[in-house]
């Protein structure tokens, strides 16, 4: 038995969930109550978080389990100081202490091909980075010209009041105006970097586009984006932008083509060829007799995308047919394919049925479907009545 469950309900386990089921629970309510989703609810946030510490330690649980609050409280593993967020990005994979310690990422998007993307490629990318000034180390001037800023005292922010009314005076927190935020005041510039304690140079980087990479994919260089004083350089993410091709369309691993049949070709057979992205040609034949219908996709196997690990297998290429039926036929047509093609069906047409003419929809009326077939809305006004 334990003395007290209440860490255990705010995750909603029972006193004998294993580790996994604690971890299941509480990843699930962290990211429900997270501040960032609900900022109404950071104290909850903070009581789950709390839960977790106690109970994934297994010295932490036991004492809890024996004396509940007040023996974690009195016992070696007490001590509520600690920062939920710090658990939470333990936990889910994040480095917040990590990112303190270095310079923000460079993110750079990089425009490539299928093309590029199914054979691989390399691409020079030209960076201008922010590097810590060699000749004064990242101080900004001689060192014994620097000093603390007595403006803000080093906080590099300054508070002035303002009255706002009678016997109402309101603090205002700005940058301060004497050292711009930064704390400390140099009296002796760097001639390098002017005071900025960072100087621009221009770099290239390599980029291995490899097989089978994909849109929105990262490629990261640890340690080449800027540099801070102080601080660990910050990292290049490149992020992949894959453009639009002309012919193919990739779904994962597989590409999506549209090809267009003759009536001819899709009823009588053809021959048919298709230029890859790596310059190849493939050559299918459609049988006669094997009719293909309006929207048909047939597969070519392992003629898709490279696979990332393992660019020898492919994915399919699936080709979409779309069939262009004419637009007029001339009697000899007419009566020629009357004989060939199945014969049409002949309708009971009754007495007081009311005969009508079908109006071809225009171009314009088919491009605005959306409003043509609304029935609530009359883009040609109304055409007919009733009495």
């Amino acid at each position: 038995m334990v003395k007290d469950t209440k860490y255990y309900d705010i995750l909603g386990v029972s006193p004998s969930a294993t580790d996994t089921e604690i971890k299941k629970a509480y990843r699930k309510a962290a990211l429900k109550y997270h501040p960032d989703k609900n900022p109404n609810e950071g104290d909850k946030f903070k009581m789950i978080s709390r839960a977790y510490e106690v109970l994934s330690d297994e010295k932490k649980r036991r004492i809890y389990d024996q004396g509940g609050e007040e023996g974690l409280q009195e016992g070696a593993g007490g001590g509520g100081g600690h920062n939920p967020m710090d658990i939470f990005e333990m936990f889910f994979g994040g480095g917040r202490r990590n990112r303190e310690r270095a310079a923000k990422d460079v993110i750079h998007q990089l425009s490539v091909s299928l093309e590029q993307l199914y054979n691989g490629v390399t691409k020079k990318l030209k960076l201008n980075r922010m590097l810590v000034c060699e000749k004064c180390g990242g101080i900004g001037g001689k060192k014994e010209s620097v000093t603390k800023c007595r403006n803000c005292e080093g906080h590099g922010i300054e508070i002035r009041q303002m009255q706002i009314g009678p016997g109402m005076v309101q603090q205002i927190q700005r940058t301060c105006s004497t050292c711009k935020g930064e704390g400390e005041v140099i009296r002796d510039l760097c001639t390098a970097c002017k005071g900025n304690k960072r100087v621009s140079q221009e770099s290239i980087l390599e980029v291995h586009i490899e097989k089978g990479m994909k849109d929105d994919e990262k490629i990261i260089f640890y340690g080449k984006g800027d540099q801070e004083p102080g601080l660990e350089p910050g990292n290049v993410v490149i992020v992949l932008d894959e453009q639009r091709h002309p012919v193919f369309a990739r779904k994962g691993d597989n590409l999506i083509m549209e090809m267009k049949l003759t009536l001819s070709e899709a009823l009588c057979g053809c021959t048919k060829t298709i230029e890859t992205l790596d310059g190849r040609k493939l050559v299918f034949n459609l049988l006669p007799g094997e009719v293909i219908k309006h929207n048909d996709i047939r597969t070519i196997h392992c003629e898709g995308m490279p696979h990332r690990r393992n660019p020898m297998e492919k994915g399919d290429l699936l080709i979409t047919f779309t069939v262009l039926f004419p637009t007029d036929l001339g009697a000899p047509a007419r009566n020629g394919l009357a004989k060939l093609l199945p014969g049409k069906s002949e309708p009971i047409i009754p007495d007081d049925a009311d005969e009508h003419v079908l109006v071809k929809v225009t171009e314009r009326q088919q491009r605005s479907r959306g409003n043509y077939y609304d029935e609530d809305a009359h883009p040609e006004g109304v055409r007919c009545q009733t009495q």
